[in-house]
């Protein structure tokens, strides 16, 4: 057998075996819950920018893009930039590749990649942070609620043109708020790309872990995305490309990563 293909079988069933224990995955969750208290996810940069995110997932960001080779990224929640920062970089190795592979000069700033983020309230430091990183030509900041009519136009119009699109959300945490950015977002995505809902974990957290939110257990990301997927499945809807739209929970992401925030929140559309 080809050793490329062999190596592809043994890390397959190392994923599937890990997922199917339940042990494992139940310690890594815990894991996750513990360093919560610590506020582990916000110990990190990318990039020089503080990405919010657990380390496992920002590397499930570089795979994703990698795969699916996006020319859109639409992000929802800013918070300091990293993620931003992140997708924009990743975007810019895309063009970085492209370019190689076709033994042309790279101009950065004649890229049609680029990242749209939105934010309710994009603050004065974290936009003069962003405003002086490299990546900032590749990254379109957008202040408004996700949910405003206005922005979800905006957002819209960027996508025009775009066959290629991926979708992070990751603002407003309440089931209400997550629904209705996945009716607004959720159909920008590409076949063959990812609507990914952060921090789906709150539905396994101890309710005292989120008193001091308006979001809690019965109230969070992973039930918003349980009632999506539910109108989905019920067919008629269609997506920005004027498809059938359908979307599947990727588990295989999650068991390769184990330690993630967003259990059953990467959907692939196919």
């Amino acid at each position: 057998m080809d050793p490329v293909e062999t190596f592809r079988r043994f890390v397959s069933d190392n994923i599937a075996r890990a997922g199917s224990d339940r042990g494992f995955v139940g310690l890594s969750d815990v894991w996750v819950r513990e360093a919560i208290r610590y506020n582990y996810a916000q110990n990190f940069t990318w990039l020089g920018r503080p990405i919010v995110q657990v380390p496992q997932d920002i590397y499930a960001i570089q795979e994703l893009i990698w795969a699916c080779r996006p020319d859109l990224v639409i992000e929802t929640g800013i918070a300091h930039g990293g993620s931003l920062v992140m997708s924009a970089s990743m975007l810019a190795m895309l063009d970085y590749c492209d370019a190689v592979e076709a033994q042309t000069v790279l101009d950065p700033r004649a890229s049609r990649r680029k990242v749209v983020g939105v934010d309710i309230d994009i603050r004065a430091h974290n936009r003069s942070g962003l405003d002086a990183h490299p990546m900032r030509h590749k990254i379109h900041l957008l202040e408004g609620s996700s949910l405003a009519p206005e922005i979800a136009d905006t957002i819209r119009a960027h996508a025009e043109g775009y066959d290629r699109v991926m979708v992070f959300l990751d603002s407003n945490h309440t089931h209400e708020h997550v629904l209705e950015e996945l009716k607004l977002y959720a159909p920008l995505t590409s076949k063959g790309s990812y609507c990914v809902v952060w921090d789906t974990g709150v539905e396994d957290l101890p309710e005292d872990m989120c008193a001091d939110r308006p979001w809690g257990r019965g109230n969070n990301p992973k039930t918003a995305v349980r009632a999506y997927l539910e109108l989905v499945g019920k067919g008629g809807m269609t997506g920005h490309d004027g498809a059938p739209l359908d979307f599947v929970t990727d588990q295989v992401i999650e068991n390769r990563l184990m330690i993630t925030a967003s259990r059953d929140g990467f959907l692939k559309r196919v």
